[in-house]
């Protein structure tokens, strides 16, 4: 191969000069506190479409829960770094909570859509939360910034919702495991080491997080 001969960029159609746009997932929630079903999810979502990044957003407060507030947001953020320590391609972004109040999806994905012009962006989201998608705050607006990544639950199929709203569903790792069941774990003494990665598990006991 000459000098000025060149090799299209993985993705890239032959002899363009532009690489194909980034693949972004945000994944958002209040990992309180994140277990091994989100990476697992995370992990899903990166190679089942493709994410060249997967950003983590917890939540200063959900608006699904506004008389549940989390742990506080410094304990949730150093249990988040830890469990994604090593991974490169995985960042925890703390916006929201710099932002404080209630965290709205459409807020964060505006945000996103302004830094990262020309992106493709992928908001993961659990199907629990697929029907009540269009009373989202500007429900429209967020369908046409974002594709949406449905975790299933385990033997569930997630609700059609109409256009313009655009659903795939990941196929792999489903792992019926919540934060509040892990919470729950912990104040009744019972191990959650499989359900979490080691270094959270060893901070929430050295911690006497969640008792």
């Amino acid at each position: 191969m000459s000098a000025t001969q060149q090799t299209a960029p993985a993705g890239a159609e032959p002899g363009s000069p532009h690489p194909p746009p980034a693949r972004l997932g945000l994944f958002g929630g209040s990992f309180d506190p994140v277990h091994l079903g989100h990476l697992l999810v995370a992990q899903a979502a990166q190679e089942e479409f493709g994410l060249d990044r997967v950003y983590f957003i917890p939540a200063a407060q959900s608006p699904f829960k506004p008389a549940s507030p989390p742990a506080p947001a410094p304990q949730r953020l150093r249990l988040l770094r830890l469990a994604l320590a090593g991974r490169p391609a995985w960042e925890v972004d703390d916006r929201e909570i710099r932002r404080a109040g209630v965290s709205f999806t459409i807020e964060t994905a505006r945000e996103y859509a302004a830094q990262h012009p020309g992106a493709r962006l992928f908001y993961l989201i659990g199907a629990d939360h697929v029907p009540s998608l269009p009373q989202w705050r500007e429900a429209e607006a967020l369908a046409h910034l974002v594709e949406f990544l449905v975790i299933p639950r385990p033997g569930e199929s997630p609700a059609p919702l109409p256009a313009p709203f655009q659903l795939r569903t990941l196929r792999g790792f489903p792992l019926g495991v919540s934060s509040s069941e892990i919470r729950a774990r912990v104040r009744a003494g019972r191990p959650i080491d499989l359900l979490v990665p080691g270094p959270v598990a060893e901070a929430i006991r050295n911690n006497r997080l969640y008792l």
